[in-house]
């Protein structure tokens, strides 16, 4: 990567603005590669195995971005009903088209996700993959304490991200490749913190081998 940073641009939706998967519209191309690149694929498929998902699930993926790990759940689960949500249209139109190449059914839906366009207690499942340090600060507890509103009895959250701890930048992939702003506060103490505030619970945490130290894997009742 060369040490560049992807400062991110602001888009627009309506009255309210988002950062785009990959910073600007015109990386969104790159952005699969990138996360690719950093490590993603070892640790979404641990954050599944975290999951435990059962026969039947509804599972929903804030912030999907191109679809992967929704499109991914669906073919290993395909008796789970998933969903996905982001409020960037051009990130949908890869993760539909990305969907209909693997031969599967999953819904994307546009929106923000600290305003959930479904009722209370919709899924038994809610999955954050590398979407928490997009959101301003003032989203983030709102976010979720509406993953909290729309988790059915016993559902449970769980969220990967980078992880921002108190170390130079230059030891960490994610920070020589995102911008400090955007990583700024979105460590695991900072992130359980406002679980808490939510009322979520943490039920376990987990860094497995054969993740990057870069990331936190979370789950939450």
């Amino acid at each position: 990567m060369n040490g560049h940073r992807m400062d991110g641009q602001t888009m627009s939706r309506g009255e309210r603005t988002y950062l785009p998967a990959a910073g600007h519209d015109w990386a969104l191309p790159l952005y699969d590669p990138i996360v690719k690149l950093l490590g993603a694929e070892a640790a979404r498929a641990a954050l599944l195995d975290q999951a435990a998902l059962q026969r039947a699930d509804r599972v929903l993926d804030i912030g999907c971005g191109t679809g992967t790990l929704a499109t991914r759940i669906k073919q290993l689960y395909p008796d789970v009903t998933v969903a996905g949500l982001d409020p960037d249209p051009n990130a949908l139109v890869r993760a539909r088209r990305k969907a209909q190449r693997a031969g599967t059914s999953v819904q994307f839906d546009q929106g923000f996700s600290d305003a959930l366009p479904y009722p209370a207690g919709s899924f038994d499942r809610v999955f954050s993959s590398f979407m928490f340090h997009h959101l301003p600060a003032d989203q983030r507890e709102k976010t979720l304490r509406e993953v909290r509103r729309v988790l059915a009895p016993r559902g449970s959250l769980h969220l990967l991200d980078f992880d921002r701890p108190d170390q130079p930048p230059a030891r960490s992939l994610a920070a020589r490749i995102h911008a400090s702003k955007h990583l700024k506060d979105n460590s695991e103490n900072n992130i359980l913190g406002l679980m808490q505030q939510a009322g979520l619970s943490v039920r376990r945490r987990s860094w497995p081998e054969r993740c990057s130290s870069d990331f936190c894997i979370l789950a939450t009742t």
